[in-house]
């Protein structure tokens, strides 16, 4: 589907001002497209990387941009994009807090403006509600497949190493980003169910989740940030009543991302595991962050699935471009893997074990 470029950039609605309580850092380029960045949380490590090779990006093109951190907070970034829409910026980029985005694709439509969502999720109607919209992002069930084909395997290798408590099952805790996010639905529901389909065609028994009483049989970051301490405060106290010595150990970890198998890997080495030699729980995140790399060189870590913040963030600005040049948003797009019912562009996963 081909989005037409409006006639004009510049907003032809008059918008209060409002302030949010964090608007980011600017950058020194003046002239050239005006755009405004909008991140759901600076501090999410892989967001992280996204900006800082996007902003080598934008700034290479030329590219007047500011960056604004919502820090998790939706009407934090709704005030700071209309602030950027009235000092008329061209162009909005934004990494929604909420996947429920069609109160930002309104403001756009309506001030006339393009705008890419990238990274987290929204829903198709989203996009399909504005013609000069586009998402960029991953496809949300390829990273738990991925996931899961990683886990399974490496416990048909390793079964009876892992298996602890030697009961012939596999104990495991994992944890999940955030309720309601598309990423971390797909997450949550492959890596466990691709897992136990390579266990049980190799005769193997399906993975456990650790408490039985947990119907859902994953923990949530409550505040909805993907955090490594969330990760770290649930292992303290899971790690109380089910360790070595009451025999029903944790015997695997799954994170839906690296931040929180970073914050799991944390709370096992103050018991004496995943120090890097002698006992060690299988720990599997995803995005594949330097540190996270680092743990798995460091035999702390098992593995993670790659998502490549420097294609994400040049596929943002290849759309960015576009609109600087005069073309349509979706141009340059053919090599892409777009979505056939709407401007979606999906970057591919990949594993990363270190090898």
């Amino acid at each position: 589907m081909k989005k037409l470029l409006t006639a004009s950039l510049i907003t032809t609605m008059a918008i209060g001002l409002f302030t949010g309580c964090s608007t980011g850092e600017e950058n020194p380029n003046e002239g050239g497209l005006k755009v405004g960045v909008f991140y759901y949380n600076f501090s999410d490590i892989y967001i992280s990387t996204v900006r800082s090779n996007m902003d080598d990006m934008l700034n290479d093109l030329g590219m007047d941009f500011q960056n604004y951190d919502a820090a998790g907070n939706q009407a934090t970034q709704m005030d700071q994009i209309n602030t950027a829409i009235a000092n008329q910026v061209d162009l909005l980029i934004v990494n929604s807090v909420e996947i429920s985005s069609m109160d930002i694709a309104d403001v756009a439509k309506a001030a006339n403006l393009p705008i890419i969502f990238f990274n987290r999720e929204v829903t198709d109607d989203v996009i399909l509600s504005y013609d000069n919209s586009a998402y960029i992002g991953t496809s949300s069930s390829e990273a738990g497949q991925l996931q899961g084909a990683m886990i399974g395997q490496y416990l048909v290798d390793n079964f009876d190493s892992v298996d602890l408590n030697k009961d012939g099952k596999i104990s495991y805790v994992l944890f999940k980003g955030q309720e309601g996010n598309v990423e971390a639905d797909g997450r949550t529901k492959y890596s466990v169910e691709d897992s136990n389909v390579i266990l049980k065609a190799a005769g193997l028994p399906e993975l456990e989740f650790y408490d039985v009483k947990n119907s859902s049989k994953y923990l949530v970051d409550q505040g909805g940030n993907w955090s490594a301490q969330a990760a770290t405060d649930y292992m303290n106290v899971i790690l109380a009543e089910y360790s070595e010595a009451n025999n029903n150990m944790i015997e695997l970890v799954i994170a839906n991302n690296d931040g929180m198998a970073e914050g799991a890997i944390s709370s096992l080495q103050n018991v004496g595991f995943n120090t890097g030699s002698g006992k060690t729980i299988p720990v599997y995140g995803v995005d594949a962050t330097d540190s996270a790399k680092q743990l798995i060189k460091e035999g702390k870590m098992t593995g993670t699935v790659m998502q490549d913040a420097q294609a994400m963030a040049s596929a943002v600005v290849l759309l960015a471009e576009n609109i600087k040049n005069g073309e349509d948003l979706m141009a340059n797009t053919d090599s892409y893997n777009v979505d056939e019912t709407v401007d979606k562009i999906r970057v591919p996963y990949s594993i990363y074990s270190g090898n």
